[in-house]
């Protein structure tokens, strides 16, 4: 048993190759490709901005840029459809969007609408809204009452894992924003598939309300 122990990690050791390639990966890990801090909760001049993440990147000096990858109704799934407070599979407004800092792909934001509200508005058209999607909202009557935000850390999809180019075995964070006008009408549901490795997200306390 020994020796065949002895064998095993000889062979291993004598493979320049497999060392090589362990220290890329480990490399790989200690130093990602770019990162990108997400403050939780955003301030709110970051949101009203004409891009929360072109906000977010410029403050950290790095070189950001967007891509419009999909506009148009889809079937909500679970998730959305519970913020939406609508049945799982009806069809939403989606705006899908690739987000890149200093060239590299870092997140995918959908944002899901009701096509019962906002079919049919600007919202459904597939040019990049301006001055923001934030303006547009309250130009159809309605104002901003509260939001509810969740991260869930999970193996990307198939086109997750294309999109962000993520490497085998990397995850990603979905951060969930849900958002309710004043008279509780669900609004706006906000996806953001975050590429894991590639963020660093900052949590900012109430002031006034927090303990030792």
């Amino acid at each position: 048993m020994g020796d065949k122990t002895s064998r095993w990690e000889g062979d291993q050791d004598s493979d320049p190759a497999e060392r090589a390639r362990k220290g890329r990966v480990r490399e790989g890990q200690a130093a990602p490709r770019v990162l990108v801090r997400r403050a939780l909760p955003t301030e709110p001049a970051v949101r009203a901005s004409a891009s929360l993440f072109l906000a977010e990147a410029q403050r950290q000096g790095l070189k950001a840029g967007r891509r419009m990858l999909y506009v148009g109704l889809e079937p909500a799934g679970e998730q959305v459809a519970a913020c939406l407070r609508i049945e799982p599979g009806m069809d939403v407004v989606a705006r899908r969007k690739m987000m890149t800092a200093n060239d590299v792909p870092v997140r995918i934001a959908t944002s899901h609408f009701r096509a019962d509200l906002f079919g049919g508005t600007r919202l459904a058209e597939p040019e990049f809204v301006r001055p923001s999607l934030q303006s547009a909202i309250v130009a159809l009557g309605h104002a901003f009452g509260h939001a509810e935000e969740s991260l869930i850390a999970r193996p990307p999809t198939a086109f997750e894992r294309e999109t962000l180019e993520l490497d085998p075995g990397e995850w990603v964070v979905q951060v969930l924003r849900a958002s309710y006008s004043s008279e509780d009408t669900p609004v706006h549901v906000l996806e953001t598939i975050c590429a894991a490795s590639r963020h660093v997200f900052t949590i900012t306390q109430v002031a006034g309300h927090d303990e030792f």
